[in-house]
């Protein structure tokens, strides 16, 4: 075997061992989009049903990266401050839509993230969402504020949608394909 196919398979396994550690350390995350709310969407909540976006978002895990996708038709998304959010009060808004179309808000960095209909009485009734978003080395449960007497229900499976493949299953077919080669060339 000549010197340059050497070289070739050594940087190949290189690469091939650093995709598998960095999947198996979770370093590399896959990019999820959660729809808010799930089949209920964006909308004000019924009366019996106030804490209903707070239940959302303690059955879900968000990280950097993910986006949230609110639903709705006539009503508003606006992002706001925690005063903003506690007080159902969008005048100090960072982001604003109410074209009544779906809108995407990204991810972008660890901490709480406060959204609130711009329709004060809908907030009021409970529309409103406050997520944490983990940062890549977060490995603790979310705390989101539920109301007072109010028993979490048990974490279900995620309304997240992968965006992204395995790493996993890709670096072991990268592997496969090393051992192969180096079968074939010996």
């Amino acid at each position: 075997m000549n010197i340059t196919k050497m070289t070739s398979l050594v940087v190949f396994f290189c690469i091939c061992f650093i995709i598998t550690v960095a999947s198996m350390n979770g370093l590399v995350n896959a990019e999820r989009v959660f729809k808010v709310g799930d089949v209920f969407g964006w909308q004000e909540p019924g009366q019996n049903s106030s804490s209903l976006y707070a239940q959302w978002a303690t059955t879900n895990r968000f990280q950097v990266g993910d986006s949230l996708s609110f639903d709705y038709k006539n009503d508003s998304v606006i992002e706001v401050d925690k005063w903003g959010y506690y007080h159902c009060d969008a005048s100090k808004h960072t982001v604003a839509f109410n074209n009544g179309n779906n809108r995407v808000f990204k991810l972008d960095k660890s901490g709480l993230f406060y959204y609130i209909s711009g329709t004060p009485s809908h907030c009021k009734n409970g529309q409103r969402l406050l997520v944490e978003v983990m940062g890549l080395h977060h490995h603790s449960p979310p705390f989101i504020a539920a109301p007072p007497g109010y028993l979490a229900p048990s974490p279900q499976l995620s309304s997240g949608v992968s965006v992204s493949g395995t790493l996993g299953s890709l670096s072991m077919a990268l592997m496969a394909t090393l051992i192969t080669l180096l079968w074939s060339l010996a």
